[in-house]
């Protein structure tokens, strides 16, 4: 029976029989005896984004995991990583150290910031997702054609997946390649149309 722990690029967590390419965790937000989610979807900052495969390694999905035999933490599961970028989460630094430095290194050119370190970015990180819950960030056509590969964006329920210049529908399964390259400008007008 599926869990409660697929995680969409809205960083809602659904229940579906999909698998994931990573894992991650906002830290204990389940109970590990009846293997479902607590009211709560967080209860740290660092949402991270783990591979599912580290030196042989094996967890009882949303069991009692940690060395004290209580729940450890809740496991999470991605589509991809673009997936789990856009749900709000980033590289681990302990699973995935060279994406994690790359991520940060990004982070402090953002900011202008070389001091900044991982807590700090979590903290902001944090910020915006809670600054982000249930408003509409607007773009322009104009600006689709401006986007980097792996940018992901919202039409409604749908998201999208941007890359070589064509949006690509996400799917808890895979993300769904159009049939032939799309234009994103065409296809932005022709979904915000009535």
């Amino acid at each position: 029976m599926p869990l409660q722990n697929r995680v969409t690029p809205f960083g809602r967590i659904d229940t579906t029989p999909a698998r994931g390419l990573f894992t991650g965790n906002r830290g204990v937000i389940h109970d590990p005896q009846t293997k479902t989610l607590l009211r709560r979807r967080w209860t740290t900052r660092a949402w991270i984004i783990c591979v599912c495969d580290f030196r042989g390694r094996r967890r009882e999905v949303m069991g009692r995991n940690s060395p004290t035999g209580t729940a450890g933490w809740t496991e999470l599961f991605f589509l991809d990583e673009v997936t789990a970028l856009a749900a709000g989460h980033r590289p681990c630094f302990f699973c995935r150290r060279e994406a994690a430095t790359r991520f940060l290194a990004c982070a402090r050119a953002a900011e202008n910031d070389q001091m900044l370190k991982a807590p700090r970015l979590d903290s902001a990180l944090h910020g915006q997702r809670l600054a982000v819950t249930g408003r509409v960030q607007p773009i322009a056509a104009e600006a689709l054609q401006d986007l980097p590969d792996g940018s992901m964006i919202a039409f409604g329920e749908r998201a999208y997946a941007f890359r070589g210049g064509a949006l690509y529908e996400w799917r808890f399964e895979a993300t769904e390649a159009p049939p032939h390259r799309t234009d994103p400008r065409r296809l932005f007008n022709c979904l915000r149309q009535p």
